[in-house]
């Protein structure tokens, strides 16, 4: 981590734990995945000064509660759009994309002012904001960014909440 001189002084360790939260808290990365909040600062080691810049560089142990969805993983998730190839749904950072081959057979795209996906009788609509359950069958992870393929033709999957619904 590095530190600029001008901002040595008594307070060196907690400025250091606040700037490590800030820069690192909200991240992803691909090894590890989403970092969600940072829990404890276990060392923080001597500082490496920076010849001609005016930085040093801790080096810094922390732990850190992380969010890395995997293979056959159960998420809740919102939907955020929806279009005739399938939809996207959000599940916290990530991102999961759902193909019209991994929704239900019985369910049709219906295009017009509010896409979704609605069963036959009518019962079930997938839409924006509609919230669903699904198992991610798939995931691709960069350095900075992991992407999900999800399913919802399985039992116990499809719509949780549907904001169109009027009870």
């Amino acid at each position: 981590m590095q530190f600029h001189l001008r901002h040595f002084d008594r307070d060196l360790c907690d400025k250091l734990v606040a700037k490590l939260m800030k820069d690192v808290e909200g991240t992803c990365s691909g090894r590890h995945g989403f970092v969600v909040a940072i829990t404890g600062v276990e060392h923080v080691g001597k500082g490496l000064i920076r010849d001609g810049t005016g930085f040093v560089t801790f080096p810094v142990k922390y732990q850190c509660v992380v969010f890395r969805p995997f293979k056959g993983e159960i998420l809740e998730a919102v939907v955020t759009m929806v279009n005739k190839m399938g939809f996207f749904a959000e599940a916290g950072p990530v991102q999961i994309f759902v193909s019209n081959h991994l929704i239900p057979d019985d369910m049709e795209f219906q295009s017009g002012d509010m896409p979704n996906y609605t069963t036959s009788d009518g019962s079930v609509k997938i839409q924006k904001d509609s919230e669903v359950r699904l198992k991610i069958i798939g995931t691709r992870v960069d350095a900075t960014e992991i992407f999900c393929i999800g399913t919802i033709k399985d039992d116990f999957l499809g719509v949780i909440s549907d904001p169109g619904a009027t009870f």
